[in-house]
């Protein structure tokens, strides 16, 4: 579990393994700060150098093989500089900076922690105008985020007004630390998050599902029953020959598309409802 602060100038030292790490491990080291899990690799990021503390855990679970190890600063793993991002009527600020908004405006408190997304990916931005339209006339009461990340998207249905929001990932780590975000967002009544395949978790009807996830899960999460469960959807991070696939399908379902973004030449996201 993430038990540490970030911030900007943090020095992260970041741990390369070939091999995963039993779920019931306890990291009890001082500076751990999280271990991110994909595809049979483990990354364990800390706040000091703790090549022997690696070892041990090497030690314990002998599958394991240090590939390589990093150090940088926590602006650096982010992509660049970490500061306060409006994106219409939303002000995502990193805890150090949790200022006082304009009125109007709504504030969301962001600790990405390791995990990426802090708000200014194009296909963030797209999906979170696709939630401030669905969600126009507070008819949304329900809705499921496929792919959280950091939670951001149950974040700002929660905050337009969404009493039940689930927020799924995969990753261990990411639904920690979206749950870590709803904590901080006072959030706990109206997002539960949870770990699991988010192609074999939609069988509960829901007000609104937003997908901002993978082609290789989209692709199956459109051909679902669950699918058309979903009254409205909003599907997203799709590059273009992704999103081609995906309209074609489509097209063959009792959907509506009330919108299609496009940003930069590259991604894609889709807002529509189902007519079932």
């Amino acid at each position: 579990m993430q038990t540490n602060t970030l911030h900007p100038e943090s020095t992260l030292h970041i741990y390369y393994l070939e091999g995963t790490i039993p779920k019931s491990h306890s990291f009890s080291h001082h500076s751990f700060v999280g271990n991110w899990e994909e595809d049979g690799f483990s990354f364990l990021f800390y706040l000091e150098p703790v090549i022997d503390e690696v070892e041990l855990i090497q030690h314990k679970y002998t599958h394991l093989q240090l590939l390589d190890s990093y150090e940088m600063t926590y602006a650096e793993w982010q992509g660049g500089s970490i500061e306060p991002v409006t994106i219409g009527r939303f002000v995502l600020q990193p805890p150090w900076e949790d200022n006082p908004v304009e009125e109007g405006y709504i504030p969301l408190i962001l600790n990405s922690g390791v995990v990426f997304g802090n708000g200014t990916h194009p296909t963030t931005r797209d999906c979170l105008e696709a939630i401030e339209i669905a969600m126009h006339g507070n008819m949304v009461q329900s809705m499921i985020d496929l792919g959280t990340g950091t939670g951001v998207l149950a974040l700002a249905a929660a905050k337009l007004g969404c009493p039940k929001c689930l927020a799924i990932d995969f990753n261990h780590l990411a639904a920690q630390t979206t749950h870590a975000n709803v904590v901080i967002n006072g959030l706990e009544k109206n997002i539960l998050t949870v770990s699991g395949k988010a192609e074999e978790l939609l069988a509960q009807p829901s007000d609104l599902l937003v997908a901002n996830i993978h082609y290789a899960v989209m692709k199956d999460i459109v051909r679902t029953e669950g699918f058309l469960k979903q009254k409205w959807f909003i599907l997203s991070g799709l590059l273009n020959s992704e999103a081609e696939m995906i309209a074609e399908h489509l097209e063959t379902l009792p959907v509506v598309i009330i919108k299609r973004w496009h940003q930069n030449g590259v991604w894609n996201t889709f807002l529509g409802i189902t007519e079932e």
